[in-house]
């Protein structure tokens, strides 16, 4: 079932029960995903490019909530918080650290790095493996402790 399919029903229950954070949320991947429909590339939206566009969203909101927290706007920080929750059940359930060490680590092994040289190899095929389920600051953060 397509990201589409599965966000309409919930914006018309998040309607009926007027839950706002819920609906600005789902209209923001709505919106998000006729964007990327119409930018006239032509593509089909396939998993992978639904997984990517909603962690964008997610990026974009913790962003936001980094900045809103620093400045000390509470109330618009707690917004983007509460929208970040809701997109991202819409993802695919995130590794664990422990999960994420040994597969990186396989990797490793697989391409024969060695040390921080290597770590462009390594980070290719492992954000490859691992899209969705991990984002590219972890992943990064576990290539580099253990090339280093």
């Amino acid at each position: 079932m397509s990201l589409e399919q599965r966000i309409m029903p919930d914006l018309k229950a998040a309607m009926k029960s007027k839950d706002q954070a819920a609906l600005r949320s789902i209209r923001a991947i709505k919106a998000a995903l006729l964007l990327a429909k119409t930018d006239g590339s032509g593509q089909e939206m396939d998993d992978q490019k639904e997984i990517k566009l909603l962690q964008k969203l997610v990026k974009q909101r913790q962003d936001s909530y980094a900045i809103f927290s620093k400045e000390g706007r509470t109330e618009l920080a707690q917004t983007e918080m509460e929208e970040i929750d809701i997109i991202k059940k819409y993802l695919p359930e995130q590794m664990g650290e422990g999960e994420l060490k040994s597969v990186i680590q396989d990797i490793i092994s697989q391409t024969g790095a060695s040390s921080m040289k290597d770590m462009g190899k390594v980070m290719g095929t492992a954000s490859s493996q691992l899209a969705g389920k991990a984002d590219g600051k972890t992943i990064s953060n576990i290539v580099k402790q253990l090339l280093s």
